[in-house]
């Protein structure tokens, strides 16, 4: 955490390295959040990629808190929601390549990630988004759950309310694969 404060008061001064350190720090970190939420890792290194524009665009009137991961990963998240919003709102056409909504790994994915997390990844991407936000940013984001109340502009109770089912669901569904 101290490193991030120096790193973002270095970026403030226009260090293109202290940009670039945080930017491999996180990168990883954020692709695999983004991924988590929309199940598709092109739109989720799409949808980091705008986070960083809007930071590097909004740098100088940034205020940190906290952390700076758990700050990234909460911008992530909304670009990710506003990604699937703007998904839905988009009048389908067949000639559109992209017909479907990815709800399926890429084949470049499959060969990287064991079958356990392939399961995973499917059974969380069967989630209703709020569930699946609430889990992903918890687990993966190691975000409390007053922070994520925040975030989503609703309860502590309704976020842990979420988590739970989404996780009784998540059970369900991967009892379900390990029975067939």
């Amino acid at each position: 955490m101290l490193e991030d404060k120096l790193l973002i008061w270095k970026f403030k001064r226009g260090s293109d390295g202290a940009l670039r350190r945080i930017y491999e720090k996180y990168y990883g970190y954020l692709v695999s959040v983004a991924t988590a939420l929309l199940n598709d890792i092109s739109t989720a290194e799409d949808v980091v990629h705008d986070f960083f524009i809007s930071f590097v665009q909004s740098v100088e009137k940034l205020k940190l808190d906290g952390s700076l991961k758990a700050y990234s990963a909460t911008c992530v998240a909304n670009f990710a929601r506003d990604r699937i919003r703007k998904r839905q709102r988009e009048p389908m056409s067949l000639d559109n390549n992209d017909l479907t909504e990815s709800r399926t790994i890429e084949p470049g994915l499959l060969a990287i990630q064991d079958e356990e997390s392939i399961k995973l990844n499917t059974a969380l991407s069967q989630l209703p988004y709020e569930q699946r936000e609430v889990i992903v940013l918890h687990l993966q984001g190691n975000m409390k759950f007053t922070q994520i109340s925040k975030l989503q502009n609703v309860s502590v109770n309704t976020i842990r309310s979420q988590y739970r089912y989404g996780l009784n669901k998540l059970r369900t569904l991967l009892n379900s694969e390990v029975i067939k």
